[in-house]
């Protein structure tokens, strides 16, 4: 049986890290590389000594993942790595966003996420391993960048619940929350109607070292990774503190 990875948001940041790391695993088969830039998949391809399919999509369009759907099912493979880190955030406030943008950070983040994971269930085999991106934002609301906390926080609470119910499965299924990481990321989120809604990212991870640490993290069967002392004390703080405390914390370093 072709034993398989399938990597979203391969062609940048932190999914294009996932895949170099990905490529160490000599028991994968082939890598299936999904983003919406073919050159840049192409060119990452170029660099794997893994054997790379490269699938030009746009998941935000429903076509695109039913044409994944239906390769799974012509090629019947075991999935045995799903990586889901396709997604993006803007700054602003809820009244700064277009239309455009609230619906598609809602439909990547969230839709997408969700229909790639269950295209992909049914080839999920004992020992397969799903990583979902996440982000330390899901712990509190947060003003200045609210759409994409809570987009992060759904796909949070929605991974927890699929770990549970894959557990008899014997899946390895972690939420990944890091901090900042130094990728496309800032660019895209400041391109947006108010960009100094957020003025700084201080403390950005390397995407290298975030992509190392989780799946390690995964592979020892953790179900939520924050790879970094920062977002640990968010995440341990949202358990004890009521919303306004981070939030109103949140809402003056955002400004600083």
């Amino acid at each position: 049986m072709l034993k398989i990875a399938v990597v979203t948001g391969a062609s940048s940041g932190l999914g294009r890290a996932y895949a170099r790391q990905l490529d160490r695993m000599t028991s994968l088969d082939e890598m299936w590389l999904i983003a919406r830039r073919a050159e840049r998949l192409q060119e990452l391809a170029g660099e794997l000594e893994c054997k790379c399919r490269v699938l030009p999509m746009d998941l935000k369009r429903r076509e695109s993942v039913e044409a994944l759907e239906a390769m799974l099912a012509e090629e019947r493979p075991e999935v045995a790595v799903l990586i889901s880190a396709a997604g993006f955030g803007k700054f602003g406030r809820a009244q700064d966003l277009t239309a455009q943008e609230t619906e598609d950070m809602i439909t990547l983040n969230c839709r997408a996420a969700v229909d790639v994971t269950r295209v992909c269930l049914p080839w999920l085999e004992r020992g397969s391993r799903v990583l979902e991106v996440a982000s330390c934002a899901a712990f509190q609301p947060l003003p200045g960048m609210n759409l994409y906390a809570a987009t992060k926080a759904f796909l949070l609470r929605y991974t927890q619940a699929l770990r549970w119910e894959l557990r008899e499965r014997g899946v390895k299924v972690t939420a990944i929350c890091p901090f900042w990481i130094k990728t496309e990321f800032m660019a895209v989120a400041r391109d947006t109607a108010n960009p100094d809604a957020v003025a700084h990212t201080p403390f950005a991870m390397r995407p290298e070292a975030v992509a190392a640490w989780s799946l390690t993290m995964n592979g020892l069967n953790r179900g939520l990774v924050t790879c970094g002392p920062i977002p640990l004390a968010m995440e341990l703080g949202s358990k004890v503190l009521p919303a306004w405390v981070p939030m109103a914390l949140w809402d003056k370093l955002r400004k600083l």
